[in-house]
């Protein structure tokens, strides 16, 4: 018989966000979740979002990561898989985390089995109701075209305006009332009565683990107040990682 892998779950880091000292000490939280993560679980998935503005140029790393960039592939190389959810703070992504990293990235949420259990896991951006004015820029921002002509633009003024762009997306999203009916939810339901087991998302910063029926939903909440992972063997958990 096989034995069951362990699988943890991340997502909403936000790095990049804040000023030097915050991020500095949230960095040093994550890698050391990273080395944690090399000796106790066998794959991670990054549920989107790890960066808050993250602009691929095709020769050309943004600055300020190079530290979780290591961890996260000395973490492949030990023999870890690892998930990358492309979020709605990620604006264009390329080959890097695939050929550099070693990561799988995923442009969509997925139905995968892990250990028998059948889930849906993605990053949930798109979902939230009444939020049409999100659903207009995404559909900006992941046009190819217009990801090319902003590859032409000097890299110090390309990430100093995605910064920018992400830090207003944020005060819109915190100040918006969406009403009461969570979409995230809505889908959660929806992909149960279809026999998903699990379903995963983040982007709504609103940790939550909650039983429907036969199913159970699970948010990740976010590293911007207090950081945490999902475990999953035989059953699922969200584990505070001080």
């Amino acid at each position: 018989m096989t034995e069951n892998k362990t699988y943890f779950f991340i997502s909403d880091i936000h790095l990049g966000l804040n000023n030097r000292e915050v991020e500095k000490e949230k960095e040093r939280k994550l890698i050391n979740f990273l080395h944690f993560a090399q000796s106790n679980c066998s794959e991670l998935y990054i549920v989107g979002d790890l960066f808050d503005y993250w602009f691929e140029y095709k020769r050309v790393v943004q600055k300020g990561f190079f530290k979780t960039l290591s961890a996260l592939t000395e973490l492949a190389e030990s023999g870890i898989k690892i998930h990358y959810f492309i979020g709605n703070h990620d604006f264009l992504h390329r080959d890097f985390f695939e050929k550099e990293v070693g990561a799988i990235l995923y442009n969509d949420a997925v139905d995968v089995f892990l250990n028998g259990k059948r889930f849906y896991i993605g990053h949930g951006d798109g979902l939230v109701k009444n939020d049409t004015g999100y659903k207009i820029l995404k559909l900006v921002l992941r046009n190819k075209l217009l990801q090319r002509l902003y590859s032409a633009v000097h890299p110090d003024l390309g990430i100093k305006i995605a910064s920018s762009s992400s830090k207003k997306s944020r005060d819109y999203t915190s100040n918006k009332n969406y009403g009461t009916v969570d979409g995230l939810i809505e889908t959660a339901y929806s992909k149960f009565d279809s026999g998903i087991e699990y379903v995963l998302f983040g982007h709504s910063h609103q940790r939550a683990l909650e039983k429907y029926n036969n199913g159970i939903y699970v948010n990740l909440g976010s590293w911007l107040e207090k950081p945490c992972y999902g475990k999953f063997i035989n059953s699922f958990e969200i584990i505070d990682w001080e």
